[in-house]
């Protein structure tokens, strides 16, 4: 009998919607309402790690981000390829199961109304994918590799993002 390998099924992990305000105040302050309206999720206030990043001083806020997980990051995620028409490029997959695209104003998202108190932002919006086995690199102990046969190639993820979401590629424009 030739079964398929349940271990080479590929799933979604998280989605992560980030936003950056690049400096604390009102801004930051709308991003985080706005991102809290969309998911409905706790947010997550980042901050700069280096010494200086783009004339910012360590540790001073720059952006909000929130991670989904589970059935709700698959219902979100529907949700947000309708801001884009279900069409991603080909260059917004990468070699180890990752894509993501951005969406130029919150509005276009299907469901989600106007808010005068934010105004018009954008977002990225980062989908991690895995298989079963992908925990032994992210464990506290014994964290290992993953085999390069067991790793999600490009054409796998674009494969998955076709079968499962209904994604289209679009032509790069470069």
């Amino acid at each position: 009998m030739n079964k398929e390998n349940p271990m080479k099924n590929i799933e979604l992990e998280k989605v992560t919607l980030n936003l950056s305000a690049g400096e604390a105040g009102p801004k930051l302050e709308k991003s985080q309402k706005m991102l809290e309206n969309i998911t409905g999720k706790k947010v997550v206030i980042t901050k700069t790690h280096k010494r200086s990043t783009f004339g910012v001083a360590k540790g001073r806020p720059i952006g909000v981000k929130v991670t989904i997980r589970k059935g709700e990051a698959r219902e979100l995620l529907k949700k947000l390829l309708g801001a884009v028409d279900n069409k991603i490029k080909p260059s917004s997959f990468d070699n180890q199961g990752n894509f993501s695209f951005g969406i130029h104003e919150y509005i276009n998202i299907p469901g989600v109304n106007y808010d005068p108190d934010i105004g018009i932002l954008g977002m990225d919006v980062c989908i991690t994918l895995k298989r079963p086995g992908f925990r032994v690199k992210n464990r506290r102990l014994n964290k290992n590799k993953i085999g390069i046969k067991h790793n999600i190639s490009k054409e796998e993820s674009i494969n998955f993002a076709k079968n499962e979401f209904g994604v289209k590629l679009t032509e790069d424009e470069e």
